[in-house]
């Protein structure tokens, strides 16, 4: 092993009763020990918190609840400000409906010396069909607003992208980050709440020079959507269009902003023209294209 710095391994929770069991089980099992879980409730209503009182006394647990939900983002940046204080070298955010084997801290750890850079993430596989890719690296469309684009999502397995590289950007889903990442580009943007939060991070991160890889020896499966009501809910419907417009036009200027703000709009109409999406489905992005305007 390359170095025993201390890890503080961040996670936001949200009535996540269902999938922290066997989170904690992963954790629990890892090889590298010098980490320390923050755990961030968001004001959970089901038995999440009841669970990870539950555990061993000498699990290393620091739990910070929340009165309300605040969002993904300020969820994540509470567990990160208390790690640094806490002087953890790295900074794991991690989602908590992931599993994954017991050597991830490890691989990850080492993976940043190795390839000597700020940021890593491992392969992410659907936890329904572990054969299959959900992340596999991931870059900027400069053409289109910068919108990140995760490679290999959908495709089986065969190793095609088992070659270690550098990339552009990754969801903080598991996501290995240096100390100084944050000291050189700062939290995430709280006002996302959630979603684009860890595209506009990435967004920052690579402006400022630093360097991100994928490590797709270490890997993990995700349980895509479980606590967000998958694609097609109000709420997803609500914060992927707000954001996008935000984000758009926090981080661009010039013609092209008018271009990929009038292109949202564009498409959001030709979605309803073609039957895509119904009329409540058109109203609540419409909704949420306006909010975005507004931030």
């Amino acid at each position: 092993m390359v170095d025993k710095g201390k890890v503080g391994v961040v996670t936001v929770t949200y009535n996540s009763g269902k999938v922290i069991s066997e989170f904690l089980e992963s954790l629990c099992m890892q090889t590298y020990d010098n980490y320390f879980l923050y755990i961030v409730d968001n004001a959970s209503t089901d038995e999440t918190i009841a669970t990870v009182e539950t555990q061993p006394s000498d699990l290393r647990i620091k739990v910070i609840k929340n009165q309300e939900n605040l969002g993904v983002a300020k969820g994540n940046n509470q567990g990160i400000a208390a790690a640094l204080q806490d002087e953890c070298q790295y900074i794991l955010l991690i989602n908590n409906d992931t599993i994954f084997e017991s050597k991830l801290l490890e691989k990850l750890v080492n993976g940043l010396a190795q390839y000597d850079c700020d940021l890593i993430v491992p392969k992410m596989l659907y936890h329904d069909r572990p054969n299959v890719i959900w992340f596999a690296g991931g870059h900027f469309l400069r053409w289109k607003g910068y919108l990140n684009i995760q490679e290999g999502e959908g495709e089986e397995d065969k190793g095609q992208y088992d070659v270690p590289r550098q990339i552009e950007c990754a969801p903080t889903c598991c996501m290995l980050i240096t100390r100084r990442t944050f000291e050189q580009v700062g939290l995430m943007d709280e006002k996302y709440f959630v979603y684009y939060d860890d595209t506009d991070f990435c967004l920052r991160v690579l402006r400022s020079g630093l360097k991100m890889y994928f490590l797709p020896l270490a890997s993990l499966i995700h349980k895509v959507s479980s606590l967000t009501g998958g694609s097609a809910s109000n709420f997803v419907m609500r914060y992927t269009i707000r954001n996008l417009v935000y984000y758009i036009r926090k981080n661009f200027n010039g013609p092209c902003v008018i271009c990929w703000i009038f292109g949202i709009q564009l498409v959001l109409w030709m979605k309803v023209i073609a039957g895509k999406d119904n009329i409540k489905e058109y109203v609540v992005k419409q909704r949420a294209y306006i909010e975005g305007l507004k931030m």
